[in-house]
């Protein structure tokens, strides 16, 4: 992994005084008081490059600006109602944080549908979730930990994982380009979870065409992982589909509740978040009333590598399509037991 000296911090920070007055305000937005670490993580995403570093935070200066990035905490997404749907289907929430005071991130990535709005409403929510964490959850961590906190971890369920699924790739993969392209390095470690056997058989294909330095995120965990994610963080900080063997990341299992669950719109990260944005939009100028509509926002081009992992995962999944046997994902469950330890050494 390359290292980031002060040297190349130096020139990139140099290159950065030219940039136009409406690119220094949104980066001031962007780096929320630390533009030297912010410029460290976009020169880790070029793997210490200047020039391609510094073309990588113009990008972004100029993707935040076309798009009103810094505007988007005050476009809620109405009616609340309708927010609750978004949730029902886009799992994703905070449970807590490390030991060392990180935030973290759940994401059901097995049971989220994207069925009940237009792509442009999870793109939306998902940027949301983004900027509140990098505004307000991030600099609150840093405040109460009494030091610096950039990144997050993120818990991956794959429970209930199944070859339909590929009809999300779309979606995912403009969601995972907006993230790589505009958030990079924000997440410290990926944990994978209640890994069934189909996410095994990819995953053994996509590894080596990551990236060293993200392979090194992606730890697959036995099971639901509990024990290994009570190393880094306490019982009430894990995702409620970690507490127990089989639990699973369904909204609310019978050891949980509606608190429980970070999933739901009635938790309390999900409240305060919604209820932020709308007090954001109520402090805006002129105050027009609200309309239902989505804040469209201008996805990247995919890149080469990309589209290449893509493709793998699309042909394995119809690899596995075609063999009877693994098109029931609930009944592999002593084959996923097997391939859970495989993938977890």
């Amino acid at each position: 992994m390359v290292i980031i000296t002060q040297d190349m911090i130096k020139q990139l920070q140099n290159l950065m005084e030219t940039a136009d007055e409406p690119f220094k305000i949104t980066f001031e937005n962007l780096h929320q008081g630390y533009p030297t670490e912010t410029m460290i993580r976009f020169l880790k995403a070029r793997d210490g490059n200047i020039s391609k570093a510094h073309s990588m935070l113009v990008d972004c200066l100029k993707w935040r600006t076309e798009n009103e990035i810094d505007k988007i905490l005050s476009k809620p997404i109405i009616p609340a109602e309708f927010y609750r749907s978004l949730r029902d289907s886009q799992l994703i929430g905070m449970s807590g944080y490390t030991k060392d005071g990180r935030p973290v991130i759940a994401v059901g990535v097995g049971l989220s549908t994207y069925d009940k709005a237009s792509i442009h409403y999870y793109v939306q929510s998902h940027i949301q979730i983004n900027e509140y964490r990098d505004r307000v959850i991030l600099p609150s961590a840093t405040k109460k930990f009494e030091r610096h906190i950039s990144t997050c971890v993120k818990v991956l369920d794959m429970t209930g994982l199944k070859l339909s699924h590929l009809n999300q790739i779309k979606l995912l993969t403009v969601i995972s380009g907006i993230d790589d392209l505009n958030y990079p390095e924000k997440t410290d470690t990926y944990y994978i979870v209640n890994a069934p056997y189909v996410f095994s058989a990819c995953w053994k294909v996509v590894k080596p065409l990551l990236q060293e330095r993200t392979r090194k995120k992606v730890q697959v965990l036995s099971g639901c992982g509990r024990d290994d994610l009570l190393k880094i963080m306490d019982y009430e900080s894990l995702p409620h589909f970690c507490r127990r063997q089989g639990s699973g990341s369904s909204k609310y299992t019978r050891s949980s509740t509606v608190d429980d669950c970070c999933f739901s719109f009635d938790h309390g990260f999900h409240q305060q978040l919604y209820n932020y944005i709308n007090q954001q939009a109520a402090g805006t100028k002129p105050r027009a009333p609200i309309k239902q509509a989505s804040f469209h926002v201008g996805f990247p081009e995919p890149d080469p590598t990309g589209c290449k992992i893509v493709q793998t995962i699309e042909t394995e999944f119809h690899k596995l399509e075609n063999q009877n046997h693994f098109t029931d994902v609930q009944n592999d469950n002593k084959m996923n037991e097997k391939h859970q330890k495989e993938t977890s050494t």
